[in-house]
């Protein structure tokens, strides 16, 4: 029996965001129809499928009535239940695997998986007390970064503890039960590799690309990172190691930290395409949005090949509380691809869009969407 959803199929999107929409985009493009589930109507992704399913993730009921009518289910964050995947795929293939979805939904799950498998991890120790948290101070040592197990993103759940006496106002305010306590790492730059595998164990990947972050949200990123083609390889490697580890079927994103003496450690993962990865649309030949819906149908992998060096510029709801944009800027920038998500509202530190631009030189890229995004939010 054959694996291959063909085009003409309908493919099940769980999660309303902008990583829909573009998946979306790019399903329908190759001739697919799209469902999509999730708790809100009028969403980016419901904008552009076919149909817009809402319901909560625990109404198991409409759940299976939902997968029931698609051939093939993904998903686009990580904090779906583990109940709605499980009913989901008793009626339609869900890709990547609830076993990833599962690990990737608590910190300490998967730091301890890739730690056993042989994959370099940043340190860690398990904290479910403020006791615990003591001792695993006096092991790992200060500073290091509290984290909640679960539900952390954007750096959400998670606190910085300078020095061990505030190790209990630290716990109080992360507020979770379960905690995975990191050691800070002093490190040169932050990376990401987003990695793709097909049904048959085919892979490709993109990057590393580098990542700059502004109050915990990505802000920059650029292709080629300019690590050297030694950490480059290296980091393709441990990804290809993870994806083979969890026998991933889809897109999947690993990020690492590259610490000053030059060591790859896996920061998190996150078992769908990726903001970095946003960068892939204009400056590759085929992007992760056409990638994962390539993997999920059983279609043959596109080619990877960049198209010469990018850089992408989140927009945030931050930029547009000085007021309406100055759209007419764009003028002086009409070599700077503009995506917006269609949300209807902004707020600070809301994902609203982001701006790509390619250039003769990684650097170049940067600054050109730094400053079309300067004269688009302050022009």
């Amino acid at each position: 029996m054959s694996d291959l959803i063909p085009p003409g199929s309908t493919l099940g999107m769980l999660g309303s965001g902008q990583l829909g929409r573009m998946f979306a985009i790019e399903a329908r493009r190759l001739g697919y129809g799209v469902h999509v589930f999730s708790p809100e109507r009028q969403t980016p992704t419901g904008q552009v499928a076919d149909v817009e399913i809402c319901a909560a993730y625990d109404d198991l009921e409409a759940v299976a009535n939902f997968a029931k009518n698609v051939d093939v289910i993904s998903f686009e964050f990580e904090n779906v239940l583990s109940e709605t995947t499980e009913t989901a795929s008793k009626y339609a293939p869900v890709r990547p695997g609830a076993n990833v979805l599962h690990m990737a939904q608590n910190r300490i799950r998967e730091k301890s998986q890739l730690r056993d498998a042989g994959i370099p991890v940043t340190p860690f120790a398990v904290v479910r007390s403020v006791e615990e948290l003591n001792g695993a101070l006096n092991e790992l040592g200060s500073p290091a970064v509290l984290k909640s197990a679960t539900s952390g993103y954007d750096g959400k759940g998670q606190v910085k503890i300078d020095t061990p006496e505030v190790a209990e106002a630290a716990w109080n305010e992360v507020g979770a039960e379960e905690t995975v306590l990191e050691a800070f790492i002093d490190y040169t730059c932050e990376l990401s590799v987003v990695g793709v595998r097909g049904i048959d164990g085919d892979f490709a990947v993109y990057g590393p690309m580098k990542n700059d972050h502004v109050n915990h949200i990505l802000d920059i990123s650029v292709f080629p990172s300019g690590v050297g083609d030694a950490i480059a390889k290296e980091a393709i490697e441990i990804t290809r190691a993870v994806f083979e580890h969890l026998d991933v079927v889809g897109v999947m994103c690993v990020e690492f930290f590259l610490t000053v003496d030059q060591r790859l450690m896996i920061n998190e993962i996150a078992p769908r395409p990726h903001n970095s990865g946003h960068l892939t649309i204009n400056g590759h030949v085929t992007c992760q949005f056409e990638q994962q819906v390539r993997a999920i149908c059983g279609l043959p992998l596109g080619s990877t090949d960049s198209l010469g060096p990018t850089a992408m510029a989140n927009l945030l709801g931050d930029h547009l509380e000085a007021g309406q944009p100055n759209w007419n800027a764009l003028k002086q920038f009409n070599d700077v691809k503009l995506h917006l998500y269609g949300k209807r509202e902004s707020r600070i530190g809301r994902k609203m869009g982001h701006l790509t631009a390619l250039a003769e030189t990684p650097e170049a890229a940067v600054e050109r969407v730094q400053q079309a995004r300067t004269a688009i939010f302050n022009g």
